[in-house]
């Protein structure tokens, strides 16, 4: 009995460190996403000439690379979550399965 209380109580720490895990690499991959998106933008700063014209070809060059940096971490933050979803619902059938 004991036994079995000390598996669940491991299979639930073991998910508490897969979502903390999960979490934390989609802040750091947040982080990066950011910080790509600002060379970018420092680079196409740089490489267009500076004229009032440009600032538009400008402002809408950044303004696609945020959204796209911005659909790209959604997507990440969704297929993780799927992971962490489908490792507590494994760890619920082979709990079950018990």
């Amino acid at each position: 009995m004991a036994s079995e209380e000390h598996e669940k109580r491991s299979a639930v720490e073991r998910v508490a460190e897969l979502s903390d895990d999960v979490i934390q690499a989609l802040d750091d991959d947040a982080r990066a996403a950011i910080k790509a998106v600002e060379q970018f933008l420092v680079t196409v700063q740089e490489a267009l000439p500076q004229g009032q014209g440009m600032r538009t070809a400008e402002k809408k060059i950044t303004e696609s690379a945020l959204k796209m940096a911005q659909q790209l971490i959604h997507a990440q933050s969704e297929f993780l979550q799927q992971v962490v979803d489908s490792a507590g619902k494994s760890l619920s059938r082979s709990e079950e399965e018990k």
